[in-house]
């Protein structure tokens, strides 16, 4: 059944009456996230999953320009709330394998003071350990036990001379060591001289007896030192048990303190046993350079610090982490170096966290698309979530290079929701190409273009446009007839009668610019026309080569007749996508017929401009084609169909429709109006089925006829299925009121020739055979005549 629509079907208006507000400064602003309830329960289901796999990731799939990344973040934010607050982490010195620093996890704020409760004790030691060192006290105790030791090792040299001096010998100390020197039976030493005249006998005596004199001093040299081993070791004890009676009741606070955390424990015995045992060093300064240039003190009580990575004081619940950029230092931290002198070095302080410590025990945002390209964040990311652990490491290690030998810290456990975002492609893309992917991100949650077009819908823009003014200074209220204007461009962008857009990165762009051009005329509030012009405005910034195609049309480059009638063409509708902008074009559809036994030959295939679904378009339109006019013998003619002047690919089968009508036109010879554009898909059965761009084609074909000039007998022809989605420019709503251009919804192809041809198609008999004064009869004629030419020719030959 043709229907001309009324221009009441054309486009669909919202009442600014369903309001009851002056402007939107009346209302609360939008919080929740709308027209995706399908993705927000996703959401809901994998962020409460619990498994010990850590499988129950979610990966957020839709289109770009759907607020995805803020809606996820404010849905998490809201989440968030209502759960614990994660553990601070730490990063303290391993006693006992240094090199591999170990972690802390303490309650929320407790980190802040474990480091500040440590900077206070090293500060009070560094103050008191010099004046307990230097007190009267120790220095008595140490003076004393000094004069004990001088005392024995004089009674050890008195025994060891009167040995000497019963074996004939005396001893005389040198710096580098003791000299035996035999003497006379006077009591005096024997010179050289004297002693080489000595009978030999004598001289093997007195140099058996030196023998037995040197064991006697080499056990006295054991004794002294047995003795000042003894000594210095009651000198370390007096000093440590000076230090540990200095630190014992600071530290005894601190355990009782911390008395619930066993790991913060056993660092702070072991700080205590390291500092009683190391007392000397930190005494006598070891390690300060001795460089006669201006350098940084080195911190000698540094491995008793303590490195706060996460700080979780002052927060309310689970972390929720955005990482716009995951480089893999950005998400696992990374171990810095200082560069002194040409020496480099670290140490467990230069340890820094990533986004997988802020996030741990909360949720971590990222992006699908950066993620990957970095694709040692993704390994890592995957190693982290399988293993349950972050681990710092150096990039190069991980990639197996040679590095320098470093930090390893110890891996802190993980406990992270991560939640992807990103187109549906990529996901399939690692679906089916990354095993892992499947495994840990089990949840996807789609995010739609589009949501129902309900008054629930267009109170939420109201309040989406009040969030809006509160975010922007610049936004000025909204009236109700602007935020009703607001509403059916959305259904514009939408594409749909029934549908309103979600993407409402677009509507913030269109109210941040009626907000300009209100101010722009001195108005505090947006009208219906300042958003009405930001629209027209936006169009015309990326319409430059809309314009251009129109005024080569204009001026005869492109071929297009909008006048009269033509045998064999008829004028389709193309859509011109730029990606941001996207227009329609009368596209100049022909048809040749001669005799011949070809068939159908689609030129564009041909030419291999033509696409799959294009070449499929053409195929159905040969089964129509055979179905309708070969049921009593077998086709027998040659036609070529053809797009004029179109010099790239051609995909879809939008055009089927007019491509049948100038075929039948043309064996028939009934021309065609040419004023009447046609678009619409057909089945086998002639059905004409909905189409793309419907919006943006029918509005194409409008300014073109505008451009050339109206005559009222100019309009589109759609699929009746296509009528929902008409949401067509005021403009041509007007100009359908006027009877200036019109639009017709038709259900198969033989009403479509009706219009174009002004005769109806015709229906075939019980016999196949279609009642004169009918299109399709001057067809099957057609077709007859070039069949029996052919054959007579074929018996000729």
């Amino acid at each position: 059944m043709i229907e001309r629509l009324t221009p009441e079907k054309l486009r669909r208006r919202f009442d600014p009456g369903v309001f009851n507000f002056s402007s939107t400064a009346e209302l609360e602003p939008l919080s929740g996230i709308i027209g995706q309830e399908r993705a927000l329960e996703a959401l809901r289901v994998g962020l409460s999953l619990k498994g010990p796999k850590r499988r129950y990731n979610v990966y957020v799939a839709g289109e770009p320009g759907l607020g995805k990344t803020s809606a996820v973040t404010q849905f998490l934010q809201d989440l968030s709330r209502r759960q614990p607050v994660p553990p601070d982490i730490c990063y303290v010195h391993n006693f006992s394998i240094p090199h591999m620093p170990r972690y802390l996890l303490l309650p929320p704020g407790k980190g802040r003071e474990l480091k500040e409760d440590m900077d206070r004790f090293l500060d009070f030691l560094d103050r008191e350990l010099p004046r307990v060192m230097e007190s009267e006290e120790i220095k008595v105790r140490a003076r004393r036990e000094r004069e004990a030791f001088e005392a024995r090792r004089e009674e050890i040299f008195r025994k060891l001379e009167g040995k000497a001096r019963t074996l004939g010998f005396t001893l005389q100390r040198t710096p580098f060591g003791i000299n035996t020197i035999p003497l006379k039976p006077d009591g005096s030493p024997y010179s050289h001289e004297e002693f080489q005249a000595l009978p030999e006998g004598e001289r093997a005596e007195i140099l058996r007896r030196q023998g037995e004199i040197q064991e006697l001093v080499r056990e006295a040299f054991r004794e002294l030192g047995e003795l000042e081993e003894s000594w210095q070791e009651q000198q370390r004890r007096l000093t440590q048990e000076a230090v540990r009676f200095l630190i014992g009741p600071r530290l005894a606070q601190l355990r009782a303190k911390y008395a619930q955390i066993p790991r913060v424990l056993e660092f702070l015995e072991a700080v205590e046993t390291d500092i009683v045992t190391n007392v000397e060093t930190l005494i006598s300064g070891k390690g300060k350079p001795q460089i006669p240039i201006p350098v940084p003190e080195p911190d000698r009580y540094l491995r008793y610090r303590v490195n706060l990575l996460v700080d979780r004081s002052g927060t309310e619940g689970a972390p929720v982490v955005v990482e716009e950029n995951a480089t893999y230092i950005n998400l696992f931290g990374t171990i810095e170096r200082r560069v002194q002198f040409g020496i480099v070095t670290t140490d467990f302080t230069q340890i820094r966290p990533g986004a997988l410590h802020r996030a741990n025990g909360g949720y971590l945002v990222l992006s699908a698309l950066n993620l990957l390209r970095f694709p040692l964040s993704w390994d890592a990311l995957k190693i982290a979530l399988k293993s349950g652990e972050i681990r710092v490491e150096d990039p190069a290690q991980m990639l197996g290079y040679a590095s320098t030998e470093g930090l390893k810290p110890e891996p802190v456990p993980l406990s992270v929701k991560v939640i992807l975002i990103g187109p549906l492609w990529l996901y399939y893309l690692l679906y089916f190409y990354d095993e892992d992917f499947r495994k840990l991100f089990t949840i996807r949650a789609d995010f739609d273009t589009e949501m129902p077009w309900t008054e629930e819908a267009a109170w939420a823009i109201a309040r989406f446009i009040r969030a809006r003014e509160l975010e922007n200074p610049e936004v000025l209220p909204f009236s109700p007839a602007a935020v009703a204007r607001v509403v059916e461009y959305a259904a514009e962008l939408a594409g749909d009668q029934r549908k309103l857009s979600t993407r409402f990165f677009a509507l913030t762009a269109l109210v941040e610019e009626a907000s300009f051009w209100a101010r722009q005329e001195g108005f505090g509030v947006v009208q219906a026309e300042h958003v009405r012009l930001a629209i027209e405005k936006g169009k015309s910034r990326q319409s430059l080569f809309a314009e251009k195609v129109r005024e080569w049309i204009k001026r005869g480059k492109i071929l297009v007749q909008l006048e009269g009638k033509a045998v064999g063409q008829v004028n389709g509708l193309a859509v011109v996508d730029l990606g941001d902008f996207a227009f329609g074009r009368p596209q100049r559809v022909t048809a040749t017929v001669f005799a011949g036994k070809s068939g159908v030959v689609d030129i564009e295939r041909e030419a291999e401009l033509g696409g799959k679904i294009h070449t499929k378009g053409v195929m159905i339109l040969k089964s129509y084609f055979g179905e309708k006019f070969a049921v009593k013998a077998p086709l027998t003619f040659s036609a070529n169909l053809a797009m004029e002047q179109a010099y790239s690919g051609i995909e879809g089968d939008s055009a089927s429709a007019a491509e049948l009508c100038a075929l039948l036109s043309a064996l028939s010879g009934v021309p065609l109006k040419q004023g009447i554009a046609v678009t619409g898909a057909i089945d086998q059965k002639g059905n004409l089925q909905p189409v793309g761009g419907i919006n943006e084609k029918i509005y194409g074909h409008y300014l073109v006829c505008k451009e050339l000039g109206l005559n009222g007998e100019q309009g589109v022809v759609i699929p009746r299925r296509n009528a929902d989605e008409l949401m067509l420019p005021e403009e041509v709503v007007e100009a359908v009121a006027q009877g200036k251009f019109h639009v017709w919804a038709c259900d198969t192809v033989e009403e479509v020739v009706e219009i174009l041809s002004g005769m109806p198609a015709g229906q075939a008999n019980e016999n196949g055979d279609y009642p004169e004064g009918s299109l399709f009869f001057l067809v099957q004629k057609k077709l007859e005549e070039i069949r029996k030419r052919v054959e007579e020719n074929e018996e000729e030959e």
